[in-house]
C-alpha cells in the first residue's frame, strides 16, 4: 500500500476530546485503561489520589462519553446476594482511542502530504527522508526543554519505559494507521526517531525496528555498545 493511497484517510479520528479536558477525568480514564482490566470506583480513586464520589461523578462521566463502559459484578470472595455488585469499568476498545493513549495523526499527515508534494512518483522514499527530517526540526526544537531523549518520546506521546538496556516505547502515536499499513507507518516511526535522536545530539542511542504487540514498533538502545546502562528516560 503506497502512501498516496492512505493520505485522504490520515486525520478522521478525532473526536471525543471534551470529554478528556478535565484533569481529573483525564487522570481517571489514563489509570483504567493501563490496568487492562476492569477497575472498581475505591480502587480507581486510590489510584489517581481523589475521593470516592469524585471519582464515581467522572467515571460515569466516560461511561456517557463512551469512553468507559460499566458493569455490576460481584467479587469471587463475596457471597451472592450480600449487597449490591459493586460498578466496575473498564476501557472501550481501540475504536475509541483518540487522544489517550495520545495520536498524532497530524503529524504523519504532514509527512506523507510532503512526500507527495515533493516527489510522487517516489512518494514512498521521499517520506521516510521527510520523517527523518521532520524528526531533527523537532528534536532541535526541543533540545533545550527535553534534552534527555525519553523526555522528548513523553512528550510526543511515545510513553517511553526503561527495561534493562532498553528504552521501550509503549504507545504509538499512529496506531491506527500501522495497524492496516506497518511496513510504512513502522518505517516512517523509525526514521522520525532517528531525526528526533540527531535533533537531540543524544549520541549513544540508537532507535531499531522490534515490533510489539499493542505497541510502538521502535525501541531505543545504546548505539554499537553490547552492555551498559539503559539511555535515560527523564
Amino acid at each position: 500500500m503506497s502512501v498516496g493511497d492512505i493520505l485522504g484517510g490520515v486525520t478522521d479520528r478525532f473526536a471525543l476530546v471534551a470529554a478528556l479536558v478535565d484533569r481529573s477525568r483525564r487522570a481517571l480514564y489514563e489509570f483504567v485503561r493501563r490496568q487492562k482490566r476492569a477497575v472498581g470506583r475505591e480502587e480507581a480513586a486510590e489510584g489517581t489520589g481523589m475521593s470516592r464520589g469524585l471519582a464515581a461523578f467522572h467515571l460515569d462521566k466516560l461511561v456517557d462519553a463512551g469512553l468507559l463502559t460499566a458493569h455490576y459484578e460481584t467479587p469471587p470472595d463475596q457471597p451472592r446476594g450480600r449487597g449490591r455488585a459493586p460498578k466496575l469499568y473498564e476501557a472501550v476498545g481501540d475504536g475509541l482511542a483518540v487522544t489517550i493513549p495520545e495520536r498524532r495523526y497530524d503529524l504523519i499527515a504532514e509527512i506523507l502530504a510532503e512526500a507527495v508534494a515533493a516527489d510522487p512518483g517516489h512518494a514512498d522514499d521521499a517520506a521516510m527522508q521527510c520523517a527523518h527530517r521532520r524528526g531533527r526540526e523537532i528534536g532541535g526544537d526541543l533540545r533545550a526543554d527535553c534534552p534527555a531523549v525519553g523526555n522528548a518520546l513523553e512528550r510526543l506521546g511515545f510513553e517511553p519505559d526503561a527495561d534493562g538496556e532498553r528504552v521501550l516505547l509503549h504507545n504509538c502515536p499512529f496506531h491506527a494507521l500501522a495497524s492496516r499499513h506497518t511496513e510504512l507507518i513502522c518505517g516512517l516511526t523509525q526514521r522520525f526517531i532517528t531525526g528526533l535522536i540527531e535533533g537531540l545530539d543524544a549520541t549513544g542511542v540508537e532507535a531499531r525496528l522490534a515490533p510489539r504487540p499493542d505497541a510502538c514498533c521502535v525501541e531505543l538502545t545504546p548505539k554499537d555498545r553490547p552492555t551498559g546502562p539503559a539511555p535515560a528516560v527523564g
